[in-house]
């Protein structure tokens, strides 16, 4: 009996050495060639010190220690499950892809603890559930930098850029784009001055809220994903925006465009800092920075171009209108589009499927970096080496759940809701010991910088139409006690002041009136046909037997006691007018906003060449305390080109502090928060744009030393404050 139970367990030790020896021959010969094509590349990068410990953390949670009396011992067929189907001569060869370990093979059954096992998560202290994430994360990092480095800078980093940049630079257009068509808008929607100003106001507190929200999902559900949702959220509203009549239904597509188009900043640089190597970093990210200033430069330049030929309106009765400016909306909406389309094409960003356990989803990822970066330099033979990659210990979180029998439009709030309170969470993190100063200081130059950028950009132009405005009036024509009878006008009225006049039988027919004013004067007999103004007024006029065809002259024009006796309106035109075909002040405004976004070609190559060079932080400090100190001397221009001139001066000092910024806040945040921390960052930015609007562009005309003194010493406290910033230049992304 004895005899024929060791023959059976000879035998079946003999079946099992002969399927190892099979397995571990033809794993040799399958893997032979790519053994060979590796030998060139491990002699320069070793992955074996995280593939070791792989491979043990495997081995334990598969076959734990078992403990029998006073020792440990095999099982009962006289070998260890953890060397089974292993002998010495075993191994993992380089370039061959094994996948993680399926879910399964960690369990234990349930209601069983074995000796020496670790605890279920579920039974262990939070707090070092944490820190055994916080150690991953740090080796993940370190193994990270390497791979990027193996996978190189080339093709596809470089397709990445371009469609990221699309992206930016559809932000950089929507921050101008409100500035330029706020004039024109205003006065095509019969927009009173009490409402004026929101619409510049309302885009800023869209894009703030945006960059927060947009910001904190990309950790959630990705950076692809949140960026094509966000985009298009902007190319649709922003195109419908520019065929609305109405200046509310206008107000809330600007608004949900500029929701859209926060999220750009926060997920583009997040995106694109985690495909390139640690020494690559600073001088591509300030590339990328261009493409903001891209934007700026053609939104500004199709203004220059489009918005004062009023000549390209067309109408569809005297209900509906389609001007100059809603052409410049639709041309400014084609970046955005542009980004969507190119953006389908590109993976997401194989760090974020590290750091949410997608190990296969990062790996493919990666392999096609590999593989595109090689094709192109000629190397396509050239095998990616990466097998195993440490992924971070996923935390279960607790998540409130919706009752199944609840509505969709209750389950969709109640999603939001949840999401919003992760991304509080997720921000708090930041906030937390040993980040809580480092994340003060950001917040600070971040609010800084923007106040005194966001505060001069609309100061500049404004300064600029006053002094027109002034010059403007001072040629202004003055005609007093005049008395004209049956004469035919039919030609312009441009800048006059009639005083006490009298007009008996005339006719105004088919003419323009521009910044006319008639005062104390009375029409007697007289007859308006096709007559258009803009900027004119009648005040404490009486109108006596008139006529009135075809004309835009309404009670908002009839104004200050003006008085109509037996006089009739017919067929009026409706909405406000903007028909003059050459408008010297807005081309002129528009082209000095023009020149300014070009003086920052120069500081932004300067800045992306020097990044690595200077520092990222001596870069920052220097640019904003030579940005206040520049913009000091605005107390001494006082003529339009000595203006010009600062204002080229200032765009240019201050484009090194917004790219040096933005490099230190990538590299500030590991990647868990990277996206939650620059979409609060930017968020601050955009709230600091709201009230540099709203404080600079009251003291217009009044005062220009509070606007002087304010911006220069916001910037220079801020440039300080960047100096205490922590060094990022040698961190890895954690």
């Amino acid at each position: 009996m004895e005899d024929t139970y060791n023959n059976r367990t000879s035998l079946a030790k003999g079946a099992k050495d002969m399927v190892k020896e099979a397995k571990r021959h033809a794993a040799k010969k399958v893997n032979k060639a790519v053994d060979r094509a590796s030998d060139e590349y491990s002699s320069h990068h070793n992955y074996s010190r995280f593939q070791d410990e792989e491979d043990e953390d495997e081995d334990f949670y598969r076959n734990p220690p078992r403990k029998d009396g006073e020792g440990y011992h095999d099982n009962e067929e006289g070998s260890s499950d953890a060397t089974e189907g292993h002998d010495d001569e075993d191994e993992i060869y380089e370039g061959e892809y094994q996948g993680i370990p399926s879910a399964g093979d960690r369990k234990q059954k349930e209601g069983q603890v074995a000796l020496g096992q670790p605890v279920s998560d579920a039974a262990r202290d939070r707090k070092g559930l944490e820190q055994e994430r916080q150690a991953d994360e740090e080796e993940l990092a370190q193994q990270y930098e390497l791979i990027i480095q193996e996978c190189g800078h080339g093709r596809f980093q470089w397709q990445l850029f371009l469609v990221l940049g699309l992206a930016l630079m559809s932000d950089g257009v929507e921050v101008f784009v409100v500035g330029f068509v706020l004039p024109s808008a205003e006065t095509d929607m019969c927009v009173p001055n009490s409402s004026s100003g929101w619409l510049g106001s309302v885009v800023y507190l869209g894009m703030m809220v945006g960059a927060f929200f947009w910001g904190g999902m990309s950790d959630k559900v990705g950076r692809r994903q949140c960026l094509l949702i966000c985009m298009s959220t902007n190319g649709f509203f922003a195109f419908l925006s520019s065929f609305v009549q109405g200046y509310g239904f206008f107000l809330l597509c600007r608004l949900v465009a500029g929701f859209g188009i926060g999220g750009a900043v926060p997920i583009v640089f997040s995106f694109f800092a985690e495909v390139l190597s640690r020494e690559k970093r600073g001088e591509h990210l300030s590339w990328l920075c261009m493409f903001w200033m891209i934007g700026e430069i053609y939104a500004s330049a199709m203004a220059w171009a489009i918005i004062p030929h009023y000549g390209w309106s067309f109408s569809m009765g005297s209900a509906y209108q389609f001007h100059s400016w809603r052409v410049f909306v639709v041309v400014c909406a084609l970046p955005c589009v542009c980004a969507v389309v190119a953006l389908t094409f590109m993976p997401e960003s194989p760090r974020f499927y590290l750091e949410v356990g997608k190990h296969d989803e990062a790996w493919m990822i990666l392999k096609q970096i590999h593989d595109t970066n090689m094709r192109a330099r000629g190397q396509p033979e050239k095998v990616f080496t990466v097998n195993r990659i440490k992924i971070p210990k996923q935390l279960d979180e607790l998540v409130e759940m919706e009752s199944e029998s609840a509505n969709p439009v209750s389950k969709f709030f109640f999603r939001i809701k949840a999401e919003i309170h992760g991304i509080y969470l997720n921000l708090m993190k930041s906030f937390n010991y040993p980040m809580r100063e480092n994340m003060m200081r950001l917040a600070i130059v971040w609010f800084t910088l923007s106040f005194g950028y966001y505060g001069l950009s609309v100061w500049f132009p404004d300064v600029i139409k006053h002094l027109q405005a002034d010059e403007y009036a001072s040629k202004v024509k003055l005609h007093n006690n005049e008395r004209i009878e049956d004469f035919t006008f039919n030609f312009t009225l441009e800048n006059q002041i009639h005083k006490n006049g009298l007009f008996i039988n005339d006719r105004f027919i088919n003419m323009k009136l521009k910044s006319v004013t008639f005062i104390d004067s009375t029409f007697r007999n007289c007859y308006f046909d096709d007559v258009t103004s803009v900027g004119s007024f009648f005040r404490n006029c009486t109108f006596i037997d008139a006529f009135f065809f075809n004309t835009d002259i309404d009670e908002s024009k009839l104004i200050d006691g003006t008085e109509v006796i037996n006089s009739t309106f017919t067929h009026n035109k409706t909405g406000c007018q903007m028909t003059f075909d050459d408008d010297y002040s807005a081309y002129w405004v528009y082209f000095i906003n023009f020149l300014g976004t070009l003086a920052v070609l120069p500081g932004n190559i300067v800045s992306a060449l020097l990044m690595d060079k200077i520092g990222r932080l001596s870069m920052l400090g220097g640019s904003m305390v030579l940005s206040g100190i520049s913009c000091f001397f605005l107390w001494f221009g006082t003529s339009e080109s000595m203006m010009i001139f600062m204002l080229c001066l200032y765009n240019g000092l201050s484009i090194s502090a917004w790219n040096s910024l933005d490099v230190v806040t990538t590299e500030s945040f590991p990647t868990v928060r990277r996206g939650t921390g620059f979409g609060f960052c930017n968020a601050l930015c955009k709230m600091a744009a709201v009230l540099g609007n709203l404080f600079f562009g009251s003291l217009v005309g009044i005062t220009k030393a509070i606007p002087i003194l304010m911006a220069s010493s916001v910037l220079v406290g801020g440039g300080l404050v960047a100096l205490r910033l922590p060094d990022t230049r040698a961190n890895v992304l954690m």
